[in-house]
């Protein structure tokens, strides 16, 4: 009894003096390799066959940097508790075998003035390493990476899960983490490198790794739906990381149309980590048989919920049937051909559903076009011959293919047409006005410059009747210049002469 109650005393007298060692030398290594005051709530020591330490609240508050919050400390964690052999723990470096963190908080100041948007990996200084931990576990940990500009968000990421192996200030550590991604919801898996920590600007730490995100719901955006994945690498320093990769979406669809098309993307971008905006050149994207590039950027400002997106989007060869099924209600698109444009685009931040806030302004051309619906198709094959002057059809012809171009802009999901030109054979239109993409609705207004006179688009009495009538309507060269209207709806067209604008240009 004598023996064991000495050994316990020993042990007793033995953890004080190891915790004190201890404390004095992670003071030292931790202020050492990070830069800055450490500040230990409680620390525990128990010695048995292995050393188990617990820290309770710890924090290492940052050194003084440039525009950085106040009070705001470079890293504060909950609780620690490792494990070492005796001889691990008093030798240098320390040697940890396995550390568990709870609650672990990493704020990264940001860069320091003089630095460039995207400065190079190197660039700070790391220490020699006091410590070496085999394995850390660190579930649960925020890391925040401040801006310089105030009115910017912090870069956050929420890691669900966190293993870093290899764990040591001189030194890059391997770990896997489970990133939780808040819009659209879901857990993006990683495996990478991270470190050695720059300990005069933290920004400029190395990160590189690959990722992969699968099963993202879309519809948490408004107006859009589909489920997206996508994998990829990243590689760069905290406050710039740049990534590539590529995405697959079986089902994207927009709401306004509901028609899912199978849309994948290949994409470049730059993760500004001074103010979490996202640089995209460019983003590769293919559907159908069509492709588009854009180029452009993701930005957002403190205080408002959301960012803009703004991107300008070329889309050198597609298929008009591609864009239509994509934003027009039906299972079969109004019309097919060849169809080339390019556009500025914005979607502003906001609940408001993305058809109904989508902004667009650009101009395209649709060479080859054709209508699927029979009746819209035959109104354009006999306006062709009319305005030839073949008022008889002795003989089947194929379907006229129509040329279509011109500007548009869509703002609150009001398409408006600016100078749009149709051309068949015999037939030149020019339109201005409006489609509604939610209520389908057309309003469109213009002229209809035909080769052939008025009266030679009709036969018998009623073709001598407007021969009068031919010096009235034949202006500017054409043989017949009519003003024209189309009203109604996309699946209920109304075509006709505009009245008021042909009695008042004939008055």
């Amino acid at each position: 009894m004598v023996c064991l109650a000495l050994i316990a005393a020993g042990l007793a007298l033995g953890s004080q003096a190891l915790s004190r060692y201890v404390e004095r030398r992670a003071h030292q290594a931790l202020e050492d390799a990070y830069g800055g005051a450490l500040q230990i709530q409680d620390l525990h020591i128990s010695l048995f066959l292995k050393v188990r330490i617990t820290l309770d609240r710890l924090v290492l508050q940052q050194q003084a940097q440039p525009n950085a919050e106040a009070g705001l400390p470079l890293i504060s964690i909950e609780r620690v508790s490792a494990e070492a052999g005796l001889w691990e723990l008093l030798r240098s470096p320390i040697h940890l075998r396995r550390m568990r963190l709870q609650k672990l908080a990493i704020h990264v100041p940001p860069r320091h003035q003089g630095e460039g948007r995207f400065p190079k990996v190197q660039g700070g200084r790391s220490r020699t390493a006091r410590f070496v931990i085999d394995e850390v576990i660190a579930d649960g940990t925020t890391l925040e990476i401040l801006p310089k500009d105030a009115n910017k968000e912090p870069l956050e990421f929420a890691i669900r899960e966190l293993v870093l192996n290899g764990a040591g200030p001189d030194r890059p550590m391997k770990f896997r983490a489970v990133l939780t991604n808040a819009k659209p919801p879901g857990d993006i898996h990683s495996t990478g490198t991270f470190g050695p920590w720059q300990l005069d600007d933290p920004a400029l730490t190395p990160v590189q790794g690959n990722y992969t995100f699968q099963n993202a719901d879309l519809s948490v955006f408004h107006g859009i739906a589909g489920t997206l994945s996508s994998q990829g690498s990243y590689q760069g320093v905290l406050d710039h990381i740049a990534a590539q990769g590529t995405t697959d979406t079986p089902d994207f669809t927009i709401r306004v149309s509901g028609n899912p098309v199978h849309l994948t993307t290949q994409f470049k971008a730059v993760i500004d980590g001074m103010n979490g905006d996202t640089y995209l050149d460019p983003v590769n994207g293919h559907f159908g048989n069509s492709s588009l590039t854009a180029r452009g950027m993701v930005v957002g400002n403190r205080g408002e919920h959301g960012k803009v997106v703004k991107l300008d989007v070329q889309f050198p060869e597609g298929r008009l049937e591609d864009v239509l099924r994509l934003g027009v209600k039906g299972t079969q698109p109004p019309m097919t051909g060849a169809i080339r444009f390019r556009t500025q685009l914005i979607i502003p931040r906001g609940p408001v559903e993305i058809p109904e806030k989508l902004y667009l302004d650009g101009q395209f051309d649709a060479g080859e076009a054709r209508f699927n619906q029979f009746k819209v198709q035959e109104r354009v094959d006999q306006l062709s011959r009319r305005g030839r002057g073949e008022v008889t059809q002795d003989q089947e012809q194929g379907d006229v293919a129509s040329d279509l171009r011109g500007r548009f802009t869509l703002n609150h999901g009001v398409l408006t047409l600016h100078g749009l030109s149709f051309q068949v054979p015999g037939v030149q239109v020019s339109l201005s006005g409006t489609y509604g993409l939610l209520d389908e609705r057309l309003d469109l207004h213009g002229t209809a410059r035909l080769q052939a006179k008025l009266s030679q688009m009709v036969t018998g009495f009623k073709s001598v009747l407007l021969k009068a009538f031919d010096p009235l309507f034949a202006k500017k060269g054409a043989g017949t210049l009519l003003p024209i209207k189309i009203e109604g709806t996309r699946s209920s067209p109304s075509f006709g002469l505009d009245v008021k604008k042909t009695l008042k240009e004939t008055l």
